[in-house]
């Protein structure tokens, strides 16, 4: 069963958090694709040198267990296992002269390695 959370402007700590700067950087590039059937998914898996590294990617599926979260026409995608890891995490976008990609300001994270890949 899926849980549809409505979109909320609020910072939330029972779900995860897309910054209006990242919602608007998902639309461009699902644009780009000529795809608005894609959902952005993020989850957390094994890996890196601290132990848990974090996979975003479009996904076409909705998978039993999966929490949905709408935020400005865009749906975030969080499988049941990585809820927990991500509940009061952000994700943005930074597009400046050092660094442009997306970001996750995680609560939950104790620890990150120096290259800022991975958590624990």
């Amino acid at each position: 069963m899926t849980e549809q959370v409505d979109t909320t402007t609020e910072h939330r700590t029972d779900s995860i958090n897309l910054s209006p700067v990242a919602a608007a950087k998902v639309k461009s590039l699902l644009e780009q694709e000529g795809r608005d059937d894609l959902a952005l998914r993020i989850s957390v898996q094994p890996g890196g040198c601290s132990g848990l590294r974090y996979q975003l990617f479009f996904d076409e599926r909705t998978l039993d267990g999966d929490a949905v979260v709408g935020f400005d026409g865009v749906n975030v995608v969080v499988d049941r296992m990585s809820v927990p890891y991500l509940n009061g995490a952000t994700i943005d976008f930074v597009d400046s002269i050092e660094k442009q990609g997306f970001t996750i300001d995680n609560p939950n994270a104790t620890g990150s390695c120096a290259c800022g890949d991975s958590f624990n």
